[in-house]
C-alpha cells in the first residue's frame, strides 16, 4: 500500500508541473495509418495507449498499412475487443471514450507490401478511405498519423490529388523510411507543399530506457500497468511489459498545445521548416568514401543487359545490412533500386539480378550522422510546410537529432497516462 500511494503522489506532482499537458483549442480529426501486427509490437503498445485516450480525437479512420511483414486490420480488431471488456471502468471516469462498435467501423485495410517504383499501385480500402475522409467539409484539417510506411497516403494522393490542401501529414519516418522509400518519393517529388512532419529520429525520446530502474522507464509495468484490466494483461505480450511506444509521439502531438503550430514545445516533439531533404544518386560503384546522409534516399543506377522486363516488375535485389531490397529497369539498360537507412558507419552491399547476363554489382557507402546538412542538385525541394527533427545541438541526445525535444515530457506523459490505468485496477 505504502508503494501505490508513493507511485499516486508522484503522478500528481508530474501532472501539476510546468510541463503539464496543454489541452489543443479543437479536437483534432484524425486518422491511423499502421502496421500494427507486423514485425515491431511497439504499434500494439501505441494503439492501447490510443484506444485509453480515445476521447481526445475525432477519430475517422484506422488503416492497416502492413508495407512490410505481416500486419493486419484484425488485429486492431482484437486490440478493439480488449478494449471493449475493459470499458465499463474506463467509462466511469471519462464517459467520452469512443464506443468500441464505431471504432471497428473505421478500422480498414491497406496495401499489402511496399509500393512499386512509382510510388503508388491500386486503391485499397484504406486508401480510399483516407479521400473520402479528406473530402468531408469541415473547418478543421484531417491529421494523417503514419506508423508505418507511406503507401496509403501516397495511393490517396494520386488518386485524389485535390486532398493534399485538407490533410496533415505526421510521419513517425527513420526505419520506416526504408520501407516506404518509393511511396516518400512520389509525395515529396508530387505534393513538395504537402503539410508534412517527417519524424526520423526525436521519437526516440520517448522511448523507455531498460537501464533506468524508475518507474517511468523500466519499472513502468510493474509501477502502473500490472493487473489493470485486459489491455494491461495484453500490454505484457510486448518486450516483456517493457514500454517501447515509438508511434505514440504522433498522438501526443496533436493532444498538446496547438498542432498547428511544430515550432512550439509540445509532448509530441518541436520540430522545425526544411527547403529541402537529402537525396543521393550514384550511377557508378561505389566505395566507403561516398557519403550520405543519415535517413536520406540514396538510388543507385546499375549498368546491365537491355532487357524487356516491364516498368515497376522488381527484377533486381540490393543486399545491405543482411537485408534485401527490390529494385527496376529503367530502360536502355539502366537499373535502379532505392534505400535510406537510420544505420551510421561504413555499409558493404551486392546488387544481384537473375536476368541473363547482368554482372553482380559490389560496393559500399558511409553513412554519416547528418540530415540536411548540405544542399545537393539531387536534393527533394519542398515547400513552407515540410519540416523534421531540430538540429540544435543542444536538443541531440544519444546521437539523435531532437531526441530532447520529446524525451523532457516523456515522464509527464507517462505518468498522466498511469492515472488511466489506475482506472482499470479500481473494483
Amino acid at each position: 500500500m505504502k508503494k501505490i500511494t508513493l507511485i499516486f503522489a508522484l503522478v500528481v506532482c508530474w501532472l501539476n508541473a510546468t510541463w503539464a499537458q496543454q489541452p489543443v483549442p479543437v479536437k483534432p480529426r484524425i486518422i491511423i495509418s499502421t502496421d500494427i501486427g507486423g514485425t515491431d509490437p511497439d504499434d500494439n503498445q501505441s494503439f492501447a495507449h490510443f484506444l485509453m485516450y480515445s476521447d481526445c480525437f475525432d477519430t475517422e479512420g484506422l488503416i492497416s498499412s502492413p508495407s512490410y511483414g505481416s500486419g493486419n486490420k484484425e488485429e486492431m480488431l482484437r486490440m478493439v475487443d480488449l478494449y471493449e471488456k475493459d470499458l465499463s471502468k474506463l467509462h466511469q471516469q471519462k464517459p467520452g471514450l469512443v464506443a468500441p462498435d464505431s471504432l471497428r467501423a473505421i478500422i480498414k485495410q491497406g496495401r499489402w507490401g511496399r509500393s512499386p517504383y512509382c510510388g503508388y499501385s491500386t486503391p485499397t480500402e484504406g486508401s480510399e478511405w483516407i479521400v473520402t475522409c479528406a473530402r468531408r467539409t469541415s473547418d478543421r484539417p484531417l491529421w494523417i498519423l503514419v506508423w508505418g510506411g507511406l503507401d496509403d497516403v501516397a495511393q490517396a494522393l494520386h488518386d485524389a490529388p485535390d486532398i493534399a490542401d485538407r490533410i496533415r501529414v505526421y510521419w513517425i519516418g527513420g526505419p520506416n523510411k526504408k520501407w516506404s522509400v518509393y511511396s516518400y518519393e512520389y509525395i515529396v517529388t508530387h505534393f513538395p507543399n504537402l503539410w508534412f512532419i517527417e519524424n526520423n529520429s526525436s521519437y526516440r525520446g520517448f522511448i523507455g530506457d531498460t537501464k533506468v530502474k524508475d518507474i517511468f522507464n523500466a519499472g513502468y509495468y510493474d509501477a502502473f500497468i500490472r493487473d489493470a484490466g485486459y489491455l494491461g494483461k495484453d500490454y505484457a505480450k510486448y518486450y516483456k511489459g517493457q514500454s517501447k511506444l515509438g508511434d505514440t509521439p504522433s498522438l501526443l502531438y496533436i493532444m498538446d498545445g496547438d498542432p498547428n503550430d511544430p515550432y512550439k514545445e509540445s509532448w509530441g516533439g518541436s520540430f522545425r521548416k526544411v527547403t529541402h531533404t537529402p537525396r543521393t544518386v550514384f550511377d557508378r560503384p561505389t566505395t566507403a568514401n561516398d557519403t550520405i546522409e543519415v535517413c536520406s534516399i540514396v538510388e543507385f543506377r546499375v549498368k546491365g543487359p537491355v532487357t524487356d522486363v516491364p516498368a515497376d516488375s522488381a527484377c533486381i535485389t540490393l543486399d545491405i545490412r543482411n537485408q534485401k531490397w527490390e529494385g527496376y529497369y529503367l530502360g536502355n539498360g539502366i537499373y535502379s533500386v532505392r534505400h535510406s537507412t537510420y544505420y551510421t558507419g561504413t555499409l558493404a552491399y551486392t546488387i544481384t539480378s537473375t536476368i541473363p547476363g547482368f554482372k553482380t554489382q559490389t560496393g559500399a557507402i558511409t553513412v554519416k550522422n547528418e540530415w540536411d546538412n548540405k544542399v545537393s542538385p539531387t536534393d527533394y525541394r519542398v515547400g513552407n510546410n515540410w519540416y523534421t527533427d531540430k538540429n540544435d545541438p543542444e536538443e541531440m541526445d544519444k546521437e539523435l537529432w531532437g531526441y530532447r525535444t520529446i524525451a523532457r515530457w516523456r515522464n509527464a506523459a507517462m505518468a498522466d497516462w498511469g492515472k488511466r490505468w489506475s482506472w482499470l485496477k479500481e473494483k
